[in-house]
């Protein structure tokens, strides 16, 4: 197929133009597609097909077609054309993705000889005398595609003039050939380069290594780098397979309030939501005098949105208990926030909570769950992402691969608390935070229970004190501890979070009393118990704790799209 180009002419789409150009190909679409049927693997095409999804690339291909130069001036265009009254939409079809030629087992030798297009952003571009290398990288996995080009091919002279460089995005079409390098089965022997987007001189990520706190000041350019595209592909991941496995367990999700008047932890490190204080501009202006106040001098909360203090929520727990008592099994995967103020690798002020809920269930329940969730979701990375999770094992964590197999394969080990206490006690080893009954577990406790003493198996640590507990976790017989449990692993220690939850009125209330907090704000939470309570337990799990243990990444920064911590909210 060949296709008029003007190479020297560089992609600027203006909003007329576009449109222009989508009319254009609107009818003749189904005619002529960039690449074959048999380029595209694993995806449903029939000749047929109406417009693909993506506007902007439909408009570079009926460009390419119809011969025009990519931009036109307004004045030649009228008024934007509105379609056909009654027009269909198109068929939504998947675009061609790098993943989708090299992620077979032959990686892609099995397309060889047929043309394809590409599309990405260069990753790296090396011009030798008579041919020019260009790696490109759409983010649908962690293999760019190596473009091998001559000066031949249409559009060569876009790259002569430097206009195609490190960051840019680029439209390739070419043929697929063996590669004649030992790092790739295939390589793309380019027919048509165009640019679409060029890159600043200035762009930051060149092929030099950069450390990860720089890269956190880079947030919204991160994704581009290998690691942290390979962090994003295993998050998505394991995203997937938590609603799958709960999905086919007959868990039903339940979307749980970010803004919430009860504190589920009765920790009291909530970021409070009010309108008192103007917003957007006139933050900076606002006088204190300016804050309703009641006759004492105290805030005014009545005069507030909610009509009293309201806060962004630390859990979806007590909400998710309201539908587990009438749906029996439910889970909450959203955001949830901590007013902590911490600058530690395991902090952060805004991060993501799966918090299943069991009815007529009990603490052993709620722990064989989480042990099952958690075999579930990593053998499925180990499964599914098998290219990142060689990555991280290689540049990231050395074993990574073998301890999460260790995770799939090994029975979960369970002791008591008051036993993990006395285990630590004899060990002897100096810790920063000396053991004794009655203290909170750090994360050097949990770790040398796992991974020394255990040789890196899950352990699940169960019936802690009720001192050091929340308050609506069920009271054991003995009057000292409660029905919780925490599930440890290596390198993150405490991962998941449960307990089986006081179904009993009169014992909840008498906790709310002991800990001063007030019964009016729990109101609903206490009428569960008195409309037909049953027994029910569950657990939270931080989802970028997850990600860390699945990556082997340090820093739970470094495990979230755009981290939020004390002094930063950028992006």
């Amino acid at each position: 197929m060949a296709f008029p180009l003007s190479p020297s002419t560089p992609l600027r789409l203006k909003p007329y133009s576009t449109l222009r150009l989508l009319s254009l190909c609107s009818n003749s679409f189904s005619k002529s597609r960039p690449f074959p049927p048999s380029a595209a693997p694993r995806r449903p095409f029939h000749p047929s097909a109406a417009p693909r999804r993506r506007c902007f690339c439909t408009a570079i291909t009926a460009a390419l077609r119809s011969g025009e130069a990519i931009e036109t001036k307004k004045s030649e265009l009228g008024d934007p054309p509105r379609g056909e009254f009654g027009g269909r939409v198109g068929e939504f079809t998947k675009r061609l993705k790098i993943s989708e030629i090299k992620g077979s087992p032959d990686e892609g030798l099995g397309l060889v000889g047929q043309t394809l297009t590409v599309v990405g952003w260069v990753r790296t571009l090396r011009a030798q005398s008579s041919v020019t290398f260009i790696e490109v990288n759409d983010g649908s996995c962690l293999s760019n595609m190596q473009c091998v080009m001559d000066s031949d091919a249409e559009g060569y002279d876009q790259v002569e003039s430097g206009l195609v460089s490190t960051g840019a995005s680029i439209w390739i079409q070419g043929i697929l050939v063996a590669s004649q390098g030992s790092k790739q089965k295939v390589e793309l022997k380019v027919k048509k380069i165009m640019l679409v987007g060029k890159s600043d001189p200035s762009y930051p990520i060149q092929k030099k290594r950069v450390s990860r706190e720089f890269l956190r000041t880079k947030a919204h350019l991160r994704p581009r780098t290998n690691t942290f595209g390979a962090v994003a592909r295993v998050r998505n991941a394991l995203a997937y397979a938590t609603h799958k496995f709960f999905q086919e367990n007959g868990f039903v999700w339940v979307s749980s309030p970010i803004i919430t008047a009860s504190d589920c932890e009765g920790a009291g490190e909530q970021f409070c939501v009010t309108t008192l204080i103007p917003s957007s501009g006139e933050t900076t202006a606002t006088p204190i005098d300016a804050i309703p106040k009641t006759e004492n001098g105290l805030i005014d909360w009545s005069q507030d949105f909610f009509g009293k203090p309201a806060f962004l929520t630390v859990s979806g727990q007590l909400n998710a208990e309201t539908y587990a008592t009438a749906l029996s099994d439910v889970y909450t995967f959203g955001p949830t926030f901590r007013a902590e103020n911490s600058n530690t690798a395991r902090h952060l002020a805004e991060f993501w909570m799966i918090e299943p809920e069991l009815a007529f269930a009990d603490l052993d329940d709620d722990m064989a769950c989480a042990a099952a969730y958690l075999q579930y979701v990593v053998r499925h990375v180990l499964e599914n992402c098998k290219e990142d999770m060689e990555f991280f094992n290689t540049w990231i964590e050395k074993g990574i691969i073998d301890r999460l197999t260790d995770v799939v394969n090994k029975d979960f080990v369970q002791l008591t608390y008051t036993d993990a206490v006395e285990l630590l006690v004899k060990s002897r080893k100096k810790f920063e935070f000396p053991v004794k009954w009655g203290c909170d577990l750090q994360s050097e406790h949990e770790r040398y229970i796992t991974e020394q003493v255990f040789h890196g198996c899950p352990v699940i640590i169960r019936d802690y004190p009720k001192d050091i507990k929340a308050f609506y976790m069920r009271q054991n017989d003995d009057g000292r501890t409660v029905a919780a449990m925490d599930m440890l692993v290596p390198r993150v220690g405490e991962l998941i979070g449960g307990s089986q939850r006081e179904e009993r009125l009169e014992y909840l209330e008498a906790r709310l009393d002991d800990l001063k907090l007030n019964k009016d704000s729990y109101w609903w939470y206490l009428d569960l118990r008195r409309y037909g309570s049953v027994p029910h337990a569950g657990f939270g799990l931080g989802f970028e704790r997850l990600v860390q243990f699945a990556t082997g990444i340090e820093n739970i920064r470094d495990a979230i799209p755009f981290p939020r911590t004390p002094g930063s909210s950028e992006f």
